[in-house]
């Protein structure tokens, strides 16, 4: 019976070893260093593809994302914006997403496959930052859609919620800025504009205050609000030229 009694706890010890690596929210580790999802990957190679076919778009700017720890800052108009952020890499990307989109089964399993990481934006997660901050530390990417909800309203961007810029200064890692340049319709081009990777390294050593994470919040807003001026004033270059051609 001894024998029985000793043999069981450490039965019980491999099996709850095993529940805590399967709900690991880290991805695997190829040879070469790269922290790689199967799912994502096949989004990117089919899924998204199939999806470029109805809403085709382009890039501008920094299209290729190296390799290693970054927070993607993105603004949102469809479910689907999750695609722009994927094809500037070939590492996973971890997704922060409200913690509705957890509560709906089929969008809950597909959330749960790409590893994305559940925040309650009614309030403050600490268990959805310290989600971030493991992923981050571990020298993986996160996304945030730091507006919190889709555009419905055709404002140039809605306000922020907090948290974007305190994740990037408590971990200390670039922040990479994505603007959908309008929102994604069927059959039309959509301009997806990739901005350089910057750091608000001036907060590194700060203990912030709210006001200070406010001002840290729209310094990533400007620059992405830029992104969209300077593109718009590319464009509007650009047509003038093709009129000038033609007179």
């Amino acid at each position: 019976m001894e024998a029985e009694n000793q043999v069981a706890p450490k039965d019980a010890q491999k099996k709850n070893a095993q529940k805590k690596k399967k709900k690991s929210i880290l991805y695997g580790k190829t040879k070469k260093g790269k922290h790689v999802s199967g799912v994502i990957n096949f989004a990117r190679i089919f899924a998204f593809s199939l999806y470029w076919l109805f809403k085709p778009f382009r890039y501008y700017g920094n299209r290729k994302v190296k390799d290693g720890a970054c927070l993607y800052v993105c603004n949102h108009y469809t479910l689907l914006d999750a695609a722009y952020p994927m094809y500037t890499t070939w590492e996973g990307i971890h997704y922060i997403a409200k913690k509705e989109n957890f509560e709906t089964p089929i969008i809950r399993n597909i959330f749960r496959g790409i590893k994305a990481i559940c925040v309650n934006r009614d309030g403050a997660d600490v268990r959805g930052m310290l989600d971030a901050f493991k992923c981050l530390k571990n020298d993986e990417k996160v996304a945030i859609f730091p507006e919190g909800t889709r555009n419905k309203i055709g404002a140039d961007m809605l306000p922020f919620h907090h948290g974007a810029s305190v994740i990037a200064i408590k971990n200390r890692v670039p922040i990479v800025p994505i603007m959908i340049y309008e929102k994604p319709r069927l059959f039309r081009m959509t301009h997806v504009l990739v901005g350089e990777p910057f750091e608000l390294s001036e907060y590194y050593d700060c203990k912030m205050t709210g006001e200070e994470i406010l001002e840290a919040d729209n310094k990533i807003r400007e620059i992405m609000l830029n992104l969209r001026r300077d593109h718009a004033e590319y464009l509007q270059n650009k047509k003038n030229k093709k009129k000038g051609k033609k007179s």
